[in-house]
């Protein structure tokens, strides 16, 4: 979308999203973001990796997970993951035990809230009929 009166500049989608974790919480960020949900691993560039936390991308999207002490997580504030293949997604969460509210009150779309192993919310959702 180009600046309306300007046209100076244009919005692209997201580069990535990033989530805090606290520090030390690598190996559960990868067995959820890699091993329940799919997403490759990325390599941090030198400097950032001295700081902790990782990267991950899968179908699009980017997450990076850093680390900030004191930790506190996102209960209200949240990516909204746009995915196919929602059931499959719940039942995958849930096989590895994280549970899924259902929520059908964003017009249009089938949606789920679910947490990462730190309590940071996150919305998976596909439009209706999908």
């Amino acid at each position: 979308m180009t600046h309306p009166s300007t046209g100076a500049f244009e919005l692209l989608p997201l580069h990535h999203v990033q989530l805090a974790i606290p520090a030390g919480g690598e190996e559960q960020c990868r067995a959820f973001w890699r091993d329940v949900l799919g997403m490759r691993e990325l390599e941090k560039p030198p400097v950032l990796a001295a700081r902790g936390g990782c990267w991950f991308r899968g179908g699009g999207l980017e997450v990076h997970l850093g680390v900030e002490e004191p930790f506190a997580p996102a209960r209200k504030a949240h990516p909204g993951l746009l995915v196919s293949g929602l059931r499959g997604v719940a039942e995958a969460l849930e096989a590895a035990g994280h549970p899924v509210t259902w929520d059908d009150d964003f017009p249009g779309h089938d949606r789920f809230y679910a947490a990462d192993p730190f309590g940071n919310r996150l919305e998976f959702l596909e439009p209706a009929g999908r």
